[in-house]
């Protein structure tokens, strides 16, 4: 690099170094005004608030002046009459104010509050009413459905328990003695302890009194052995179940 360039590059580098520090300056100078600037605005500010709490605390005072002399002027005007001890008997037996539309208001909410809580009270005692009878007409139609089932079998089996007795009748003393005569009879006697156990019974006919209700009459007789209106045979025996009769004995009434 020649001495001629050294020397413009040196000149130039200068002159950039007056300028940033110029600038500086300037920068520093503004600023400083500007804190100076807003320092006065605030000490304005604060001032004039100052005034302003003076002149409102000077109007209270007068204020307050101004009442006291009110007051002054109107006991000296009125003098009151009576004691202490009246005024207060007069506070005690003063009625308490009465709120008007509020109270109303209030009094009219409470009513329908009480009404929906009614309401509801009555509907919950209708509902558990209606499970209840529900429950209990569930229950009775189970009990008769059971029922109509079970008396429906046993109707079904009687004609085999007739085929039974009609055939252990038939035989002869050789027969039941006989493994098969004997074998015979446990099942019968085995069937008839089954149907007892799930509430089965026969129906008494023989030497009682004609029952319409229970026996079904189908052949008159005269005979001296027998009260009058008596069942004397037996043709076919009659079953129950619980209280409710599956089959009638049919049956040979004496006249």
């Amino acid at each position: 690099m020649s001495k001629k360039n050294r020397k413009f590059k040196g000149n130039k580098e200068h002159e950039m170094a007056d300028i940033r520090e110029k600038l500086l300056k300037e920068s520093v100078e503004a600023a400083k005004k500007k804190a100076e600037a807003e320092a006065k605005e605030a000490k304005k500010s604060s001032e004039e608030e100052e005034k302003e709490e003076a002149k409102a605390a000077d109007m209270d005072q007068e204020m307050a002046v101004d009442n006291a002399e009110e007051a002054k002027e109107v006991s000296e005007a009125e003098p009151v009459e009576g004691t202490v001890e009246d005024a207060a008997e007069g506070q005690e037996g003063a009625l308490p104010p009465d709120d008007g539309p509020t109270s109303a208001f209030i009094k009219g909410e409470h009513d329908k509050k009480d009404e929906k809580i009614a309401e509801l009270n009555d509907r919950l005692i209708r509902n558990l009413a209606e499970f209840d009878n529900f429950r209990k007409r569930t229950d009775k139609e189970k009990s008769q459905m059971f029922e109509m089932g079970a008396k429906s079998i046993i109707e079904k089996i009687l004609p085999a328990i007739d085929s039974f007795e009609l055939g252990m009748a038939a035989m002869s003393e050789e027969d039941r003695a006989s493994g098969v005569g004997q074998g015979m009879e446990k099942i019968y006697k085995q069937l008839m302890t089954i149907l007892e156990g799930a509430g089965v019974k026969q129906i008494e006919a023989l030497g009682k009194e004609f029952d319409p209700n229970l026996h079904n009459a189908v052949m008159h007789e005269e005979n001296e052995e027998f009260g009058e209106n008596t069942v004397s045979q037996e043709l076919q025996k009659g079953y129950m179940y619980n209280d409710s009769v599956i089959r009638h004995s049919m049956v040979k009434v004496a006249n």
